[in-house]
């Protein structure tokens, strides 16, 4: 089992935590494998946990590269053999109001990549569109790139997608068995969501749900933006999915993990991606978005402890029934913890 953070400020022990240390201390990552081509040391202990992180505060490039990097050097490392490893991608970020509330815990069934993609300036954009941003391919926004020739650079046909799909009966499962798990409230998180009347589901306490993520690279925040990634998610999901919390670095991750996975040296059904609210993507009515950009404070320990306890309760079951979940992909028909198809 791997356990993948995103990001984590200063050392992996001893200081204030971020998106990966818990889980450092907490499962006692106290031996480190230095692998080659990875930005990080790969930790782990003697119950076949290992974790790592993509990015530190000591990194001087704002880049999702090192995402890459990292399962890059895991995978073409000769000495793991990484075909029945389970994947937990993890961290925090921001939470549409529409979809929930900070602090709470979002397994995803889809990554939405939304980096590569035509910008026109709001200033410029036709004043029928809603916003300036679009496909690659396409001429407006809420379009799908024809995929015909001619369609892109050189005269190439286009055929992508920006929407990488997970194992779906993994993602449920992994949310039965944690769903149960207690998220950590407060004054102030109570507070804080209490502006965002209008948003019923903004104004719960902490809980485990189901979301997609979509991770980009630009720090993307308001209403506007807002409503272009819940229409971004229904575009590349062909209206299945439904956008609920915000990243940089997942499409990296999982993308990398989806051509390793073509290449056999990892299984792409046993990834799971979990994504913890440390604040919300929009601002609460009436107030302007720059003034609640970057704002996680009111969430952010919240966030870090629920992406440590709802995702140990999925690392826990299957690390502790490992010859149960070895050859056999948990599923949400599977009944609950310690069970299998095949032990029935």
């Amino acid at each position: 089992m791997i356990v993948l953070a995103g990001y984590e400020s200063g050392e992996d022990f001893g200081d204030e935590p971020c998106e990966f240390q818990l889980w450092a201390e907490r499962d006692h990552l106290l031996h480190e494998i230095k692998v080659p081509g990875s930005p990080h040391v790969l930790r782990y202990n003697d119950a076949g946990l290992y974790g790592s992180v993509g990015k530190t505060s000591k990194d001087l490039q704002m880049t999702a590269a090192q995402q890459t990097e990292l399962i890059m050097a895991l995978c073409l490392d000769p000495r793991f053999d990484l075909r029945k490893t389970y994947w937990l991608l993890t961290g925090i970020g921001g939470i549409d109001p529409a979809t929930g509330s900070i602090g709470s815990a979002v397994w995803s069934e889809n990554v939405i990549d939304g980096d590569a993609l035509v910008e026109i300036d709001e200033r410029e954009k036709p004043k029928d569109w809603p916003y300036g941003l679009y496909a690659i391919g396409a001429k407006a926004p809420n379009q799908l790139p024809p995929r015909a020739a001619n369609a892109g650079w050189g005269g190439a046909a286009l055929d992508y997608t920006m929407a990488y799909a997970l194992n779906p009966r993994l993602a449920h499962w992994a949310y039965t068995i944690s769903k149960s798990i207690e998220i950590p409230d407060s004054p102030d998180i109570k507070g804080w969501r209490a502006q965002y009347k209008g948003f019923p589901l903004a104004l719960t306490p902490p809980h485990v749900m189901m979301g997609d993520v979509m991770g980009s690279n630009r720090y993307w925040h308001g209403a506007l933006r807002t409503q272009w990634a819940r229409d971004w998610d229904k575009l590349w999901t062909h209206g299945r999915g439904v956008f609920s919390t915000t990243a940089m670095e997942p499409a990296a991750y999982v993308g990398t993990l989806t051509r390793m996975s073509a290449q056999g040296f990892v299984d792409i059904n046993r990834v799971m991606q979990l994504r913890c609210a440390s604040g919300y993507c929009m601002p609460p009515t009436g107030i302007e978005p720059e003034s609640t950009a970057g704002v996680e404070f009111h969430g952010n320990q919240a966030a870090i402890e629920a992406s440590y306890r709802v995702g140990s309760a999925v690392v826990n079951e299957i690390l502790n029934h490992w010859p149960r979940y070895e050859n056999h992909i948990p599923s949400d028909q599977d009944s609950g913890p310690g069970t299998a198809a095949e032990d029935r």
